[in-house]
C-alpha cells in the first residue's frame, strides 16, 4: 500500500516584496509592502528529500532560477527545515514568481518564505514564525553569500523587523507611514551591488551613520515624523550604489519635490523607495517617480503601500494536515 504522505495534497502561500534596508538600516532593517508577492505550494513527499517541480511567473531578471534544491533559496530553507528537525519526509515544492529577480524588492526571500510558510503548515508540530527565521537565513544566504535578515525577517512578520543574526523584533509603525516603491525595468544583481562596499568607510561617515540610525528607530517608537525625516538619510551605502542605478537621482528628487520624509535604494536596487506621512502624499508622489524613470529611458511601475503591510500567510484555500500557527497578530498594523 503506498504512503498516504506520497499523495499529500500540500499546502501554498505567499510571501509580499520587501524594502530591504530601509536606506539606514543596511543588512538590519526592512519592510514589507502590499504589492507584488511570491506564491510557493508545498507537498510532504515520502522520500527524505526536498525537490522543486517547476518555477512559473516572471523568472525573467537576474539569471535562470536553478531547479537544484540546494541552489535554490526556497529548496535551500526546506532543506534546513527538513534536517534541524529531523524529518523522516521530505517535501515538493512549486514556485510561482510575482517578483522579479534583480530588482530590490525581495524577490529571492520571498520564495524562500513562502516555501516554509507552506511547509510549517504540514509539519505535526509547525513552528513559530520565529522559529522558521535561522531557514529563511539559511535560504537566504544561497541567494546573497551571507546570512541577512533584512527581507525575510519582514515577510515573517510583516511590517518593519529589526533582524539581527539571531533574532526578529518587530517596530512600531504609525498608521500614516506610507511608502511608494518604484521598480524601473532595470536588473542589478544583489552580489554586484554589494561587491561596491567592500572598501572601508571613514570613522565620521560611520558615526553619521549611527547617529542617523538612531534618530529613525527612535521616530518610529514615537511615531514623529521630525524625527524619521532627520534619520532617513542614508550616507553609508547609497552614495556607492546609486551610480549603478540610472535615473536614480531623479527618482529621488521627484520623491522629494512630493514631500517625501525620506528616500533611498530599496534593498540593493535598482528599486527606489520613499516614505510620506499620508496616503494622499503617497498617492500624489507615485506618478511623478514614475515618470522620473521613463524620462531617463525606462519602464517602470509604482506600488504605494502602507508601511504596516502584512505578512506572509497561507492561501485560504489549502487543504492542509495542519493549521499555521505563527501568531496571525504579528502580520496586523
Amino acid at each position: 500500500m503506498s504512503d498516504p504522505l506520497a499523495i499529500d495534497p500540500g499546502a501554498s502561500a505567499w510571501a509580499p516584496a520587501s524594502v530591504g534596508n530601509i536606506g539606514v538600516g543596511f543588512d538590519l532593517l526592512g519592510h514589507v509592502i502590499d504589492g507584488p508577492r511570491d506564491v510557493a505550494r508545498v507537498r510532504r513527499i515520502d522520500a527524505p528529500e526536498v525537490t522543486i517541480e517547476a518555477i512559473a511567473g516572471d523568472v525573467a531578471g537576474a539569471g535562470a532560477i536553478p531547479l537544484d534544491a540546494a541552489r535554490n533559496t526556497a529548496g535551500q530553507a526546506l532543506i534546513a527545515l527538513r534536517d534541524a528537525q529531523a524529518l523522516p519526509y521530505g517535501f515538493a515544492l512549486r514556485i510561482e514568481k510575482g517578483i522579479p529577480l534583480g530588482s530590490g524588492l525581495g524577490g529571492s526571500a520571498a520564495s524562500c518564505v513562502a516555501a516554509l510558510v507552506a511547509a510549517n503548515a504540514l509539519l505535526d508540530a509547525p513552528l513559530s514564525r520565529e522559529a522558521l527565521y535561522p531557514f529563511a537565513l539559511d535560504g537566504e544566504a544561497v541567494a546573497s553569500g551571507s546570512r541577512h535578515g533584512d527581507n525575510v525577517a519582514p515577510m515573517l512578520l510583516g511590517g518593519i523587523v529589526l533582524a539581527t543574526a539571531e533574532r526578529l523584533l518587530r517596530l512600531p509603525a504609525p498608521n500614516w507611514l506610507h511608502a511608494v516603491v518604484v521598480h524601473p525595468d532595470q536588473t542589478l544583481e544583489t552580489r554586484r551591488s554589494r561587491a561596491v562596499l567592500a572598501d572601508p568607510y571613514p570613522l565620521a561617515t560611520v558615526v553619521a551613520h549611527g547617529a542617523h540610525l538612531a534618530q529613525f528607530v527612535l521616530g518610529l517608537e514615537r511615531g514623529d515624523a521630525a524625527l524619521l525625516r532627520a534619520g532617513l538619510r542614508d550616507v553609508l551605502v547609497e552614495p556607492r550604489r546609486a551610480e549603478l542605478i540610472p535615473g536614480f537621482d531623479r527618482v529621488r528628487q521627484a520623491a522629494y519635490d512630493h514631500d517625501a520624509i525620506g528616500a533611498s535604494i530599496s534593498g540593493g536596487g535598482p528599486s527606489v523607495f520613499a516614505w510620506f506621512a499620508s496616503r494622499a502624499a503617497a498617492d500624489a508622489a507615485a506618478p511623478a517617480m514614475r515618470q522620473a524613470f521613463v524620462d531617463a529611458g525606462f519602464g517602470a511601475r509604482a506600488y504605494v503601500s502602507a508601511v504596516s503591510a502584512p505578512a506572509a500567510q497561507l492561501l485560504p484555500t489549502s487543504p492542509v494536515r495542519h493549521h499555521d500557527t505563527a501568531p496571525h497578530k504579528m502580520a496586523a498594523p
